[in-house]
């Protein structure tokens, strides 16, 4: 067992590179989960089930880390109720219900949006000002959206047809960008209690939308192939991925571990093609191609021009 700790150490928990890969792979495996879910599990269960898993898993292993850091903690419950009901329970709702009326391949494309959406809510919150690349990306990153929004029809857009599940999920991303731009100001704690407490705090706010779901009749409960989704949605993408990005980012920092967040789109659609064996036309190559291309532009870094002596 000794000997098994220390490879694991070493060779996985100490690989920044490996770890991000494995986060980014479990979240674009999120994705074909919630397609999977169709007909298995409601996506209001699939929610509420999801955070109360992992708030009860995370809890177990960092209630040390909670009682030391629960001074800071409880003050900051309503700021962080706000980021967990933003970047918890509306993300996870609107992804999941997206999943009923669109694609994997979409899913995960559109889901390539959230740098950008970061990017814009930035400046216009925080004033930071975006250079002319950044621009060019954003630009780039929208036109590869509506691309992928319109199924490469630009006489969808003209005439307001958008698939009803690609806007849920633009929805979706928007909410995940509000909660990205209320980090700035989360709590000085360390990620993992920080990231229990809002867990914790998601699995108590998705119960009216639960409930709701079972007041119109549309509750479903897992079956057998629900629960495998489920358990797989809370422990790969929820717990897993999360804890080996933050190690990746201590490893080697936010910067260069924020690259790694561009391969969520690139699994999601891979996954898609292979596991869903949904159709890839040559729309969701050229939106892909705009929404990476974007979100490397927005992320380049002005070169310095030497000093002149």
């Amino acid at each position: 067992m000794e000997i098994a700790r220390t490879l694991f150490s070493r060779y996985v928990f100490g690989n920044p590179y490996l770890l991000l890969i494995m986060a980014t792979l479990f979240w674009g495996g999120n994705t074909i989960a919630g397609r999977l879910a169709i007909g298995h599990v409601s996506p209001m269960v699939v929610v509420s089930l999801r955070w109360f898993i992992v708030a009860s898993v995370l809890i177990v292993l960092t209630r040390a880390q909670l009682k030391r850091e629960w001074p800071i903690l409880r003050k900051a419950l309503p700021i962080m109720a706000a980021m967990s009901l933003f970047g918890f329970v509306a993300f996870t709702s609107f992804f999941y219900i997206a999943a009923h009326h669109t694609t994997a391949l979409n899913l995960g494309i559109l889901q390539g949006s959230i740098p950008i959406l970061v990017l814009i809510g930035s400046a216009f919150l925080f004033a930071n000002k975006i250079r002319l690349l950044q621009a060019l990306g954003v630009v780039a990153t929208l036109v590869g959206v509506a691309i992928v929004a319109s199924h490469g029809d630009f006489n969808a857009l003209l005439n307001l047809r958008i698939n009803p599940g690609d806007g849920v999920m633009m929805l979706a991303c928007i909410s995940y960008a509000i909660y990205t731009l209320a980090l700035r100001n989360r709590p000085k704690i360390p990620a993992l209690p920080f990231f229990t407490v809002l867990s914790a705090l998601a699995a108590i706010l998705s119960l009216p939308a639960f409930l709701y779901e079972m007041q119109m009749g549309d509750l479903q409960w897992p079956d057998a192939e629900g629960w495998l989704i489920v358990f797989y949605i809370s422990l790969f993408p929820s717990c897993l991925a999360q804890i080996f990005f933050v190690r990746g980012v201590e490893l080697i920092g936010p910067a260069r571990a924020g690259v790694f967040i561009n391969l969520v789109p690139v699994f999601a659609a891979t996954l898609a093609v292979l596991i869903l064996s949904e159709e890839f036309h040559l729309y969701h190559a050229l939106s892909m191609a705009l929404v990476l291309g974007g979100i490397g532009l927005s992320e380049r870094k002005v070169r310095e021009v030497p000093p002149v002596d």
